[in-house]
């Protein structure tokens, strides 16, 4: 398995192409400054606000009333009502903060030569170098998940010398004490507004000195300073306890380095995706030339830049998320100051689901346990009480944003009023089981966020005029489509069952009816799902040959919009496959005429159209947008750029390079489904299939060389269309022919012929 560096040549000169390390927990944006370092530090809980009171009088009435002017074809009256009559009754959370900044002076100016700044992604590694008055700097990071701490190690011959200052709004209280060779800041700040408390504490050790200098350490004649760092939030630990963090300083960094490194690549090293020979030219390019490079030359290749951005989303996703956290929001883990963009909250209409659409099939399933968690312990409790209180019904009911305080109530404004984010998110529990087979989890961690998921929806649908099972209002996030009021058109946003609610919700009953069947809980639940199911209004093709976005053939208000929401059901669902011809044309279409008119424009919509794509088995599509991820929505730190930076983009592109090499959402392990001709000879390595397997695979020139499989029993493999008459042998020499491209194998390794 390769090593990946992510390497850049230059000290960021803003926080967006600052170089990320996080615990989960906990991490830290890296500026790799020479003049004065700065280190931007993250806590997950550091989050404004509090739990709200989100009951709101005849919310559900009032929704009834909304309903039935859109059954009664008036939905420009409809929402028009809408505004002047419950406009007031969203919601608004507070933001997701920065913990403050470590400001490290170190030279009187920023000349230097041989720069160079790294991350070492496989063993979670921040490096920066560069020489200076003739001797060699460095500098050293890591975010350690076991300990929770970020530890710095900043070495030269023993004439270093600067000062360690603290800066963020809000410090309510300052302690430094120094004792020899050891140093100890203390800060105990609030959050903007609710000033809910959090305590920072740095602990820094020399084979200087140390001397303070009013609320700054300086420290002179170093060969070595060690700067350890903690956070501690109310939130967590109202005694605000950081010692028992900064304790494990005392075993020293080397030995603190080491299990860090134990811990991270033990997740990193299990799966790899490489195309084609190393080219060493190009890997020992900076990131940000890489990026140039194929930007100002359309004719230019980096295959290698196809692993380094797989590996990439797979690094900040373990950085951001891991067993015992709260799952990534907006940004991943890292934010800058008080205010971040969208709250940097959980916005749960793609943004939160994209994040975790890597966590099964790259590999890293422990990412999505906080997912998992959160799910349970904050929305399932939030939901319950939003579906009993504003709808009054039963289940639990998610909106488009959510934050750490169980927020589930609509919020924002009209596009908020989207009911569908907890179902979305069932989703991701239901494909766990459908990548494990785990019964345990399926009971204990996804039965009753999916039961409740289904309930609430089976409590609120309705009867239309033609028979027909409802949702709604809702609506097509976060699109909008135009109506003919008095010979002037008008937009609307509010509809009823949209394309996406009748993917979301009629996928969530299915689905939540195979749990009763396989659990055995509630058959009279099953029952009910499958009958509102089969009254539920089916997809429709529109005039233009595309799938309809809406229960209408409406005209949209932004045919180019960024959301291309109805594409749900092709992925990360698998509602359209090959097996509906007619829906299969028609999203393609979809995609077609959404990127004619602009579409793919953010980082994490482009993100989306690699993975649509590649279900669409169009190769050079999905290449092509990956490639348009990497020109037009990548910053020179490699963040996704929305802009401004949204992590989401970096994890649906990691997502959509597995979806590339290998698919198993219908039923079968498909190799190589959608690659492009820049991707003819590589390998994969240890990439999850559904039903409990584990794939790695190489080929060269389209065709598969080597497959090894490990699971139990026997495996249905589809292979590339140019190896439709391969001969399989496994490693005890026996043969097993491939019959139209499809064969069953027990699992195993195998060579083809």
């Amino acid at each position: 398995m390769k090593d990946y560096i992510l390497k850049i040549k230059n000290e960021a000169h803003n926080w967006e192409n600052a170089s990320p390390i996080g615990a989960g927990s906990i991490g830290a944006m890296l500026y790799g400054g020479i003049a004065e370092e700065r280190i931007s530090y993250n806590e997950e809980t550091v989050w404004d606000g509090e739990e709200m009171d989100t009951f709101v009088p005849d919310y559900r009435e009032k929704l009834e009333t909304i309903r039935q002017y859109f059954l009664d074809g008036k939905l420009y009256e409809g929402e028009k009502w809408a505004y002047d009559n419950f406009d007031e009754n969203f919601f608004e959370i507070k933001s997701y903060e920065a913990a403050g900044e470590l400001l490290i002076n170190m030279h009187r100016d920023g000349e230097c030569s041989g720069y160079e700044r790294f991350i070492d992604l496989k063993r979670g590694i921040f490096t920066v170098s560069y020489e200076k008055y003739g001797k060699k700097y460095f500098r050293e990071s890591f975010a350690s998940h076991p300990a929770r701490l970020v530890c710095t190690h900043m070495t030269c011959d023993p004439d270093m010398k600067g000062a360690v200052s603290f800066a963020r709004e809000n410090i309510k209280k300052c302690e430094i004490s120094i004792h020899g060779q050891e140093a100890t800041m203390n800060y105990v700040c609030a959050t903007a507004s609710s000033g809910n408390l959090f305590k920072f504490t740095v602990k820094l050790v020399t084979d200087g000195v140390f001397e303070r200098m009013d609320e700054t350490v300086g420290y002179v004649g170093a060969s070595n300073l060690y700067i350890y760092v903690s956070v501690v939030t109310a939130f967590r630990d109202p005694s605000l306890d950081t010692m028992k963090y900064i304790s494990e300083a005392s075993r020293g960094y080397d030995e603190l380095k080491r299990e860090h490194i134990d811990d991270f690549s033990a997740i990193m090293n299990r799966s790899d995706i490489a195309i084609g020979e190393e080219n060493k030219e190009i890997d020992n390019m900076s990131v940000g030339a890489r990026l140039k490079r194929l930007t100002v030359d359309s004719s230019a290749e980096d295959p290698g830049m196809i692993g380094l951005y797989f590996q990439f989303g797979k690094y900040l996703l373990v950085s951001s998320s891991r067993e015992d956290t709260y799952p990534a929001n907006l940004q991943g883990l890292w934010s800058d100051g008080i205010e971040a963009p969208w709250n940097a909250d959980y916005h749960t209409n793609i943004n939160l689901q994209m994040n975790y659409w890597p966590s099964d099939v790259a590999n890293i399933q422990e990412t999505a346990d906080a997912l998992f968690s959160y799910m349970n312990d904050n929305l399932l409790p939030g939901g319950r009480r939003v579906a009993r209180e504003n709808y009054k019904a039963g289940g639990a009911v998610v909106h488009h944003v959510a934050d750490i305080y169980k927020f589930a109530a609509a919020a924002d404004g009209m596009w908020g009023l989207w009911p569908l984010g907890g179902a979305w998110l069932a989703y991701h529990m239901w494909e766990r089981y459908l990548f494990t087979g785990d019964k345990n989890f399926l009971r204990n961690t996804a039965y009753e966020f999916i039961r409740d998921s289904a309930v609430f929806f089976m409590d609120t649908m309705f009867e239309g005029k033609n028979g027909e099972i409802l949702s709604g209002p809702s609506t097509s996030p976060e699109n909008s489509y135009l109506v003919d009021v008095d010979g002037k058109k008008k937009y609307v946003f509010l509809t009823l069952s949209p394309t996406m609610d009748i993917q979301i919700i009629g996928g969530l009953l299915d689905f939540y009816a195979e749990c009763e069947d396989i659990l055995g809980i509630d058959p009279d639940g099953a029952a009910k799902a499958r009958s509102i199911r089969s009254k539920m209004p089916k997809m429709k093709v529109g005039r233009f040959g595309q799938l309809q976005e809406w229960i209408e053939d409406y005209e949209e208000f932004e045919p180019g919009h960024r959301h291309i929401s109805h594409a749900f059901g092709l992925y990360p669902s698998a509602q359209i496959t090959r097996k509906t011809p007619e829906y299969f044309a028609a999203i393609k279409t979809t995609l077609d005429r959404r990127l004619s008119f602009g579409g793919g424009h953010t980082g994490w919509s482009r993100a989306w159209l690699i993975s649509l794509f590649s279900r669409l088995k169009n190769g050079e599509e999905a290449y092509k947008n990956l490639r348009a991820l990497w020109t037009n929505s990548t910053l020179y730190n490699m963040f996704d750029n929305h802009p401004p930076f949204q992590i989401d983009g970096n994890f649906g592109g990691c997502a959509g390079i597995a979806e590339m090499v290998m698919q198993s959402h219908e039923g079968f392990i498909s190799l190589l489904p959608a690659i492009s001709r820049e991707m003819n000879d590589g390998y994969f390595e240890n990439l999850l299939a559904r039903g409990g397997y584990t794939v790695s695979a190489q080929w060269s020139d389209g065709k598969i060389k080597e497959l090894t499989v490990i699971g139990d029993g026997e495996a249905l493999i589809e292979l590339p269309e140019v190896q439709s008459e391969s001969v399989l042998i496994d490693d005890q020499g026996r043969k097993y022919n491939a019959d139209c491209r499809m064969v069953k194998i027990p699992c195993g390794k195998y060579y083809f012929s």
